[in-house]
């Protein structure tokens, strides 16, 4: 009788057992079934614009390819303010999708296939083949078509077709806030 329960148990237990074992991989998110996404490089030598925006919209990875979330961020950005390359690239696309202005940059040497920024809503001030440096202008922010109030600029980071987190391109010491200051040296006295 004994032996009866344990076999009709045998198949639930088996799958508790997989269930754990699947949920204890640290290289999987639970229910994800994908492996982890490519690690950035932090190449960034700028923000696109500003020197420290505020972000009005944080990164909300989407859990499929169709799922909601927010591929991006949203940064804060008077109309006609300046949008800067963040690193070294070549422009793939500068023109308008869905009525917005779009600014894409392949990064240098991030890889096969490279990572690729994503700017809008951008008046383009460049071309699709266009090598663009650190800091270059690449256009202005679009005083219409923007889906934040204020204006902002949404900047999105792709490797292939999976979405990254753009603040992840930035070195840690681009994201510190606030300005620096200079302490007192001892021994000199105050003005």
């Amino acid at each position: 009788m004994h032996a009866q329960r344990f076999t009709a148990l045998l198949p639930v237990l088996s799958m508790m057992t997989l269930a754990t074992v699947a949920w204890a991989d640290p290289r999987v998110a639970p229910g994800a079934g994908a492996p982890p996404a490519p690690p950035v490089p932090a190449i960034a030598r700028v923000w696109p614009v500003g020197t420290r925006p505020a972000v009005l919209r944080g990164w909300e990875p989407p859990a499929g390819p169709y799922a909601r979330g927010h591929r991006g961020v949203d940064l804060a950005a008077p109309p006609d303010a300046p949008v800067r390359a963040v690193a070294a690239g070549r422009v793939s696309f500068a023109g308008r999708v869905a009525g917005r202005g779009v600014v894409s940059v392949e990064l240098s040497a991030t890889g096969l296939p490279p990572l690729r920024t994503t700017y809008e809503p951008v008046r383009a001030s460049v071309h699709k083949g266009d090598e663009v440096a650190p800091g270059q202008v690449v256009g202005t922010v679009e005083p219409t078509g923007s889906h934040c109030v204020p204006t902002c600029v949404h900047w999105g980071l792709l490797s292939g077709r999976t979405y990254l987190d753009p603040l992840s391109l930035l070195p840690p010491w681009l994201r510190r806030s606030g300005p620096s200051r200079l302490l007192p040296v001892l021994g000199v006295p105050l003005p």
